[in-house]
This record gives structure tokens, C-alpha cells and sequence, in this order.
């Protein structure tokens, strides 16, 4: 059985935020999916799965906004130079988006 959502949870889900929250966790430092993940828990509250996370970082990377390198079987990603610039841009329309919420 599915565990029910609370309703902060349902209201608040962030599923359409992914990309833009791993473009802002890059541009800080170079990561792999799991310090990826870790640091959303840390801001979400909740871990995504590897079915959330992976395609969201294939996306991001067919869509040239971030590169991946191989050490062993460790992938770490980092921001291309389309990424810092499409992170640039994300920020200034959440920012028209939200500002309104934070004042």
C-alpha cells in the first residue's frame, strides 16, 4: 500500500523544481548522485529515489546544461557553461515567480 502524502507534502512537492535545485547544488561543487540526493534531503526534508533523480540528471546533461566525469564507477557532475548560464536565467524567473511569496 502507498504511503499517503501529509498535506504540506501534496502541496509542496517540488517535483518540478529538480532540475533547477540540482543546477543550484552544482554550481556550488562538483557531486555524485548521491551527494545529490543527500543535500536535497537536507533541504526538502525527504530523499528523492534513483528513479527521480538519474532521469533528472539525464536530462540535464542531453540537454548540455551538465557534463558528467568517470572516476572508477563513481559519475560526478558538473555545470557546463550553458548550465551556469540556464541557472542564471532559472533564478531570475523564480525570483519574478516567488518574490512575491517571501515579502
Amino acid at each position: 500500500m502507498a504511503k499517503k502524502n501529509t498535506p504540506e507534502e501534496d502541496c509542496c512537492d517540488m517535483r518540478g523544481m529538480l532540475g533547477f535545485l540540482i543546477l543550484f547544488l552544482l554550481s556550488k561543487k562538483k557531486m555524485h548522485g548521491q551527494e545529490l540526493s543527500e543535500e536535497i534531503r537536507k533541504r526538502k526534508g525527504c530523499r528523492p529515489s534513483p528513479g527521480t533523480i538519474y532521469p533528472a540528471l539525464k536530462n540535464l546533461k542531453e540537454a548540455g546544461l551538465i557534463k558528467e566525469s568517470r572516476k572508477g564507477k563513481t559519475i560526478g557532475y558538473s555545470l557546463t557553461k550553458e548550465g551556469k548560464t540556464g541557472l542564471k536565467s532559472a533564478k531570475q524567473k523564480f525570483c519574478r515567480i516567488f518574490i512575491g511569496v517571501i515579502r
